[in-house]
């Protein structure tokens, strides 16, 4: 006969399992590519947010969220992830300017004080989602400022911190380069000029985990000392997870919350943000399908099917993978939204170009990816 106690032992073990949500259930499946990072999270950093969708008759969205380990005060690295909010608040600055009577979109030339290369709003986004391209982002930052960007993100009670340039060696200089717009290349006369900027110095990061690692790299030379990400860009997951709701259905926000671009700026990013390399003009033996959409299709080079649409933006940079997506599946009648990242540095060393990119990270999100996805192939509605 069975004691109170085991019996009671039993029936918590009952409730707990009841009330495991499905991304646990995922989690904690035996398959080698999720087991083996499970069992060393604090190691590997993982967070995870998964929102499931539902419609009434009316199209009306409600969303179930789960999340694992998510804290917006543990520091990860967001790499290019921080572009995609950038893409979205350069076209919310043309639209005030436009409002402000000056004549120029996202197709307009324009041309940076320090650059060689005449440009556009439009191109310059292609690039950051086809290939996350990092000068393309930098351009836009130059357009942006810090200043604005993170007023931006905070009138829309999105938690974050832009403070730098990509892979640039004036990365944090405060102030922006002069612009000019102008209708045609050739062109005398400007459509519009915007002076340098000069931003607000940025205070360092109060959070978790800033201080990383044994060691890293710093001209040519190992410095045996923690790395200190006190005053790098800041962008935590359940932000990135909020700005893609806000892009994909902005009914479901109020209007203070929602981005301020036109309608058809909103149908251009999102149609951008799942085109593959190959629609932008790139080469599909360098740029696969799966090259920047880790998610499902991130471990294989094979082309990804016609009914499944990937509307994303990752990010890779100090061992960090970080992947925010839209997923959305026309045949099955499936779309969910799923952000993750996991740190992958086994020997605690920066900038030595050493990471388990292929063969712990990007596995892991790709069979994540196809866990929630067969989740919901399943699920009722």
């Amino acid at each position: 006969m069975k004691s109170t106690f085991s019996i009671i032992i039993i029936c918590i073990f009952a409730t707990s399992c009841a009330k495991k949500n499905p991304l646990e259930e995922v989690l904690y499946s035996d398959t080698p590519r999720i087991k083996n990072v499970m069992q060393n999270i604090e190691k590997h950093e993982v967070q995870i947010l998964y929102s499931q969708i539902d419609k009434d008759e009316n199209g009306k969205v409600t969303f179930t969220d789960y999340e694992f380990n998510v804290s917006d005060s543990t520091y990860f690295y967001p790499a290019s992830t921080v572009k995609f909010p950038i893409a979205i608040i350069a076209l919310e600055k043309i639209k005030e300017l436009q409002e402000r009577g000056i004549h120029l979109n996202r197709k307009t030339n324009f041309i940076l004080q320090r650059d060689t290369l005449h440009t556009n709003i439009e191109k310059e986004i292609i690039d950051i989602f086809a290939v996350s391209d990092n000068q393309a982002y930098n351009r836009l930052f130059e357009f942006l400022g810090q200043d604005y960007i993170n007023e931006k993100l905070s009138s829309k009670n999105i938690t974050g911190r832009i403070s730098h340039r990509l892979s640039a060696f004036h990365s944090q200089n405060l102030k922006t380069q002069s612009i000019v717009f102008k209708n045609h290349i050739q062109d005398s006369i400007p459509v519009y000029e915007q002076a340098t900027i000069e931003n607000r110095p940025l205070s360092k990061l109060s959070l978790d985990k800033v201080l990383k690692g044994t060691g890293y790299i710093y001209n040519d030379t190992l410095l045996r000392k923690p790395k200190d990400f006190s005053e790098k860009n800041y962008l935590p997951l359940r932000s990135l997870h909020e700005i893609m709701k806000r892009i994909q259905f902005p009914a479901s926000f109020s209007k203070n919350e929602r981005f301020n671009i036109t309608k058809d700026d909103q149908d251009f990013i999102i149609n951008t943000m799942q085109i593959l390399p190959s629609d932008a003009g790139y080469k599909t033996k360098t740029y696969y399908d799966g090259y920047v959409k880790f998610f499902m299709f991130g471990d294989t080079k094979k082309a990804i099917p016609e009914h499944i649409k990937i509307y994303n933006k990752v990010g890779n940079a100090y061992g960090y993978l970080v992947d925010c997506a839209y997923i959305k599946d026309t045949k099955n009648d499936i779309e969910f939204i799923l952000s993750a990242t996991i740190h992958v540095n086994e020997n605690r060393i920066y900038n030595d170009d050493t990471y388990e990119y292929d063969t712990i990270g990007i596995p892991f999100l790709a069979e994540l990816g196809r866990k929630i996805y067969t989740l919901e192939k399943h699920r009722k509605k």
